[in-house]
């Protein structure tokens, strides 16, 4: 991961069963990215949960997009 991720997001075993989230927050990286696409604007975010910056929010992004890189696919064959 690229340092703005992990300066950014952690994950923690012992917190929120160890997914990923806002550094020192309880904020989800996957609530933030679902509320992005069903529409939500940073500004929306940002109102919504004080403690977040425009730079975490850029974090989210960009762990998804590393995350996603890294996806590996399968194909079943089914006759």
């Amino acid at each position: 991961m690229g340092s703005m991720m992990t300066d950014r997001i952690e994950a923690n075993p012992a917190v929120m069963h160890g997914k990923p989230l806002i550094r020192d927050t309880r904020i989800p990286v996957e609530l933030l990215l679902r509320k992005l696409g069903e529409g939500a604007t940073f500004e929306d975010l940002l109102d919504a949960y004080p403690r977040l910056t425009r730079a975490d929010i850029q974090a989210c992004l960009a762990y998804a997009a590393e995350t996603i890189a890294h996806e590996e696919t399968f194909s079943l064959k089914t006759d």
